[in-house]
C-alpha cells in the first residue's frame, strides 16, 4: 500500500494551503514536452505562470515550505541561486 504525503510527514501538510500543495506536487514531477508545465499551471491551479513562479520564489524560503518539502526546497533555492 502506497504511503500518502501526510503519512508522511504528518502535520506538515496540513500547514500547507492548498495552493502551496498543488504548486509543490507541479515541482515534483519530470516534465518530458516544453509548454506542458505552464499548461498544467493554467489547469490545475487556474493560474498565469508567471504568477506561478513569483508564488514558488517566495515559497522556497518559507520556513514552512522547507520542513514540508527539504530536499525539494533545497534543489530549488540551489537552482534559483546559480
Amino acid at each position: 500500500m502506497e504511503r500518502s504525503d501526510s503519512e508522511e510527514h504528518p502535520g506538515q501538510r496540513s500547514r500547507l494551503t492548498e495552493v502551496e500543495a498543488g504548486i509543490l506536487s507541479i515541482e515534483k514531477r519530470q516534465w518530458k514536452y516544453p509548454g506542458t508545465k505552464e499548461q498544467a499551471i493554467r489547469a490545475e491551479l487556474n493560474m498565469a505562470p508567471i504568477t506561478y513562479y513569483q508564488r514558488l520564489n517566495q515559497m522556497i524560503d518559507d520556513p514552512r515550505i522547507i520542513a514540508a518539502e527539504p530536499a525539494l526546497t533545497r534543489r530549488l533555492r540551489d537552482f534559483r541561486d546559480q
